[in-house]
């Protein structure tokens, strides 16, 4: 983006009376385009909202993240650069670095380095923080030649890699990648010394356009992909399983094959963090399941679900993979070696997001980069490792959904199904629980989404509670898969949030859900903070099995008892 670009981007955002979301930009420096591209990037990604960037004062960044705190924004993002740890190690007041001052030098930035971490931990207790560590060289002035690393330049990166490795840990802090850094934007052409000394600000235009991208970005994180759903012959294993055998395909280094097994490898990190990997092969069935008894594959058919192999079109297949996630394809990559067979399924499915699989190793490593950055997250959660296990159950579910009444009861009585419910704050406010409120479409109360500040802000009312509920059965864990946010008045409970995983659906726990609402709270009546989404159908149909939904939704607990079906579960209570 050009800075001109960035400008009219802000300008045009001017007009907008649409709520505004706060951010901070906290820095030791005059923040000048940074601030400009940062809050462009930060509009792009908010469409049709305000955006209110404050920005701190010069020179003092410690002093800045205690203002940032105080500010009480959505995210904040720090920026440190060498002048931050000690004014010496910055062009506007570059000193000799004699053997007394780089002693000293050394000892100031250690100090400093500590009073920011403290900083910018006490900064993650109230918002996110998008944290990024030095960018630009260091003033020449060591006694070493340039290709040489000296004992200071070591030292002052080593403090600065000791609190990236800090800040990597927690749950509320994205630091931003060097590596990723260094190829967007290379080094020779970072800094603007003469900006820098006239104006305070160091960086040239092009890498205040990246690291302002890369701190909306790190605030702004888009959802990450959900599943991924690959073809077999060329792609998951070099050759055509039918005419080469099941021990004719490779995907080692001896068969000249080692770029498909670096891509089972990749798949097989994929479905560990919780992406569903499924398989659309036009193939021979019994061929790929010999094929996957092989003791060298990389990435075992239990890490798959569901295999869709057959001769008709990928599309379909597709199709039914989709239906058995159920998921749309939007949040689903396509894996192919064939530019016809992607095209196919990009008619059927224009939202799925495909990738020719390359052969050459070099565009590989660039494809697995790009998807790197889709299936991406902060986070890995119990619920996310999982993921595959209870996709699988699901379908053993649906099946004993369509059976008739009778025999689904004794389907579900012997389902060995227990819940746990969470009445209080301290399992609610958990990052599980954030998450599902703000991802969750389908059984949604109304659609309401909440920023981190909103969240901490509704858990520190005394009067509210998030009670949570996991499950699990014979057949799979599913862990926390729904939450409820509201708060009791006498023996009424207003409901402002209630969601809950469709990986949850026909086992009853919106019904078991309901029962420990008016159970823990000595409730007689729940009032629905019911609003349609146009994407909330299934939580219209259950309040439609009762006589709502509308808008302020009154449910009576005699009521609610009169129409609700047998539950079977075994319910263990946790009280905060």
């Amino acid at each position: 983006m050009k800075l001109i670009e960035a400008i009219d981007i802000l300008r045009a955002a001017e007009a907008r009376a649409a709520k505004t979301r706060e951010f901070f930009l906290a820095c030791g420096f005059e923040p000048l385009h940074l601030q400009s591209f940062f809050g462009a990037y930060l509009h792009l990604a908010h469409p049709g909202e305000s955006i209110g960037v404050t920005v701190g004062r010069f020179g003092d960044l410690a002093g800045n993240l205690d203002r940032a705190r105080a500010a009480h924004v959505e995210g904040a993002a720090v920026v440190i650069e060498w002048s931050d740890l000690d004014p010496r190690l910055g062009m506007r007041e570059l000193t000799a670095w004699t053997r007394e001052r780089r002693q000293d030098i050394a000892r100031t930035a250690e100090m400093n380095a500590a009073m920011i971490q403290s900083g910018v931990g006490l900064l993650a207790e109230s918002c996110h923080v998008a944290l990024c560590l030095p960018t630009l060289s260091l003033p020449p002035f060591d006694f070493t030649p340039g290709v040489q690393a000296s004992g200071l330049e070591m030292g002052l990166t080593a403090a600065m890699a000791t609190l990236g490795k800090w800040a990597a840990a927690q749950p509320r802090i994205r630091l931003a990648s060097w590596e990723r850094l260094d190829c967007l934007s290379p080094r020779a052409a970072r800094h603007d010394v003469g900006s820098e000394l006239f104006n305070g600000f160091p960086y040239s235009q092009p890498h205040a356009d990246i690291m302002g991208k890369t701190l909306a970005g790190l605030l702004c994180e888009a959802a990450p992909k959900k599943g991924l759903i690959t073809d077999l012959d060329g792609v998951f294993w070099r050759g055509i399983l039918g005419e080469a055998g099941v021990g004719g395909v490779s995907w080692d280094l001896a068969g000249r094959a080692r770029v498909h097994g670096i891509y089972q490898e990749f798949l097989s990190s994929l479905a560990d963090r919780g992406v569903l990997i499924g398989v659309a092969s036009k193939n021979d069935p019994a061929l790929v399941q010999e094929a996957f008894r092989r003791p060298d594959i990389c990435c075992e058919a239990a890490l798959i679900y569901p295999f869709r192999v057959h001769w008709g079109p990928k599309s379909e297949s597709v199709s039914d993979i989709l239906r058995a996630w159920n998921i749309a394809a939007d949040a689903v990559v396509f894996v192919d070696d064939s530019p016809m067979e992607l095209a196919e399924v990009r008619t059927a499915h224009p939202n799925i997001e495909c990738h020719l699989f390359p052969r050459e190793a070099q565009k590989l490593a660039a494809m697995l980069e790009s998807l790197r950055d889709r299936f991406g997250r902060s986070a890995i959660s119990a619920e996310d490792r999982i993921r595959t296990e209870s996709i699988r159950s699901a379908k053993t579910w649906r099946e004993a959904e369509s059976r008739p009444g009778g025999l689904f009861e004794e389907f579900l009585s012997q389902a060995e199904a227990r819940v746990t419910f969470s009445s209080g704050k301290a399992e609610g406010a958990g990052r599980r629980a954030f998450e599902l409120v703000n991802k969750t479409n389908q059984f949604n109360l109304n659609g309401r989404r909440y920023t981190l500040a909103d969240w901490d802000d509704y858990m520190a009312r005394p009067e509210t509670f998030a009670a949570t509920v996991e499950y699990r059965d014979k057949f799979s864990p599913l862990g926390v898969i729904a939450v409820a946010l509201g708060w009791p008045e006498k023996d009424v409970i207003h409901l402002d949030s209630w969601v809950m995983s469709c990986r949850a659906f026909a086992r009853r726990i919106e019904y078991q859900s309901i029962r420990q609402l008016f159970e823990n709270y000595a409730a007689s009546e729940i009032i629905f903070d019911y609003v349609e989404t146009g994407r909330n159908g299934p939580f219209g149909e259950f309040l439609a099995g009762f006589h709502g939904p509308e808008s302020g939704f009154r449910l009576g607990r005699e009521e609610f008892e009169r129409k609700c079906p047998p539950l079977f579960h075994f319910v263990e209570t946790i009280r905060q």
